[in-house]
């Protein structure tokens, strides 16, 4: 009698202990690179075991385009996840297909969303108020320079504070062989349209005009950046490209020539610092253009919840990203990661206090954004922004007048947008 009793009640603990045990299941689809995937793993795990409710079954994806066409798929066969980090620009494309939630409904007052920041909370909010998505982390092109170099010709960082200061300084510290051809450049832009991109807003540049239907990259705002780029490349022989080679082959040359002593600065990514020796080098905002004050891009990788999803594992997603995104957290992800932390407070915690007293670099991107101009969002699904790229190429390798290349991109760009405001 005693042995079955014994057995009646392990059957009824085990059942008990069951029922704790079993938490909701969040599906969540990322990517990105070596670090974030390492600080990722680590703040899921440290979730999970910070409540009984909810596990997060991460599934790590190639890239974020593949991570956006399998959720398609997902979406159409009804088994997309609860969770999937996106880039902004296919978190505006959810959206506007009515394909995801709006977050702003799982928001209260503690979770204080203007805390965010604010061209990362801009990024995510659309016209009618909904939010569309929570900023994961951000990223900004800003300046590394050798500090010791630009000291040694009698600069200071001030005299980088205009695109034609950079020129100027660049003009002055680039060396010459026998032949003049450059053996030192005074700067590296980044290849692609991006940082032109970011000069050219500071130039009062618009992609598209305010009602949505005319494209405006061939305008005179346009013209005079992106030409000056050009100059500075091919005809001063101030500043040099690296292009081509295998996936970021062409990112690392460019980094390195400026490690290495061949190059005074570059153009480059906020989660670069984890690569760069700031005994050498130091760090600040993009310039401005002129007169004009500094404009550049700032983007944010974000989380987006899918519609049609599992009521109970929604929140459970929900409550992840309020977790991953609070002061502390945000605050570690850039201490390891180098890229942006989204929520403002961050500057009042203590270990962030103390890396950035240590480490003033990794304040720049944080500064930067705080003013810098929200990610263009392309309604073309990525045509105006292809036929910049091209503009760019030609530009940037080919030596074709900015003039010609940017009217070309035009023509290819407004019959896109003409297409995307008949659909």
């Amino acid at each position: 009698m005693k042995l079955k009793t014994l057995a009646l009640v392990c059957a009824g603990a085990s059942m008990f202990s069951g029922s704790v045990l079993a938490k909701t299941e969040v599906n969540f689809w990322y990517s990105g690179g070596t670090k974030p995937q390492q600080m990722m793993v680590e703040l899921i795990e440290e979730f999970n075991a910070s409540q009984n409710e909810y596990e997060i079954k991460p599934a790590l994806q190639g890239n974020y385009t593949e991570t956006y066409q399998k959720l398609q798929a997902g979406l159409a066969s009804k088994t997309a996840p609860e969770l999937v980090l996106l880039d902004s620009g296919r978190a505006e494309a959810m959206h506007g297909r009515g394909l995801s939630r709006d977050l702003s409904t799982y928001m209260d007052d503690e979770f204080n969303f203007a805390d965010f920041v604010s061209a990362f909370r801009d990024q995510v909010t659309a016209e009618d108020g909904s939010v569309i998505g929570l900023p994961a982390y951000g990223t900004t092109q800003v300046f590394y320079y050798n500090k010791h170099v630009l000291a040694e010709h009698g600069f200071t960082e001030q005299d980088l504070s205009t695109w034609q200061g950079v020129a100027k300084v660049a003009e002055k510290v680039t060396k010459r062989d026998d032949k003049g051809n450059p053996t030192f450049y005074g700067w590296e832009p980044m290849w692609g349209q991006h940082n032109m991109i970011d000069a050219a807003f500071s130039n009062g540049a618009k992609v598209i005009s305010d009602d949505g239907k005319t494209v405006l990259i061939d305008s005179p705002e346009w013209v005079e950046v992106w030409d000056s780029f050009r100059k500075w490349i091919h005809d001063d022989q101030i500043m040099r490209i690296h292009y081509g080679g295998q996936g970021w082959e062409y990112w690392y040359k460019t980094i390195d020539d400026v490690m290495k002593g061949n190059a005074l600065g570059y153009t480059g990514s906020s989660g670069d610092q984890g690569d760069l020796d700031f005994t050498k080098l130091a760090a600040t905002t993009q310039p401005g253009w002129g007169s004009n004050p500094s404009a550049p891009q700032a983007g944010a990788q974000v989380f987006v919840m899918p519609k049609s999803t599992d009521e109970e594992a929604a929140k459970g997603a929900f409550e992840f990203m309020e977790f991953y995104t609070n002061a502390k957290n945000t605050a570690a992800w850039s201490m390891f990661t180098g890229y942006i932390p989204v929520r403002m407070s961050v500057e009042n915690v203590p270990e962030y206090k103390a890396f950035t007293q240590k480490n003033p670099q990794a304040l720049i991107p944080l500064k930067q954004a705080s003013f810098a101009s929200k990610d263009f969002l392309d309604p073309t699904n990525g045509k105006i922004m292809d036929a910049l790229k091209v503009a760019a190429d030609q530009i940037q390798i080919q030596n074709v007048p900015a003039e010609k290349a940017l009217k070309r991109a035009a023509k290819k760009a407004q019959r896109a947008l003409d297409k995307a405001n008949r659909s």
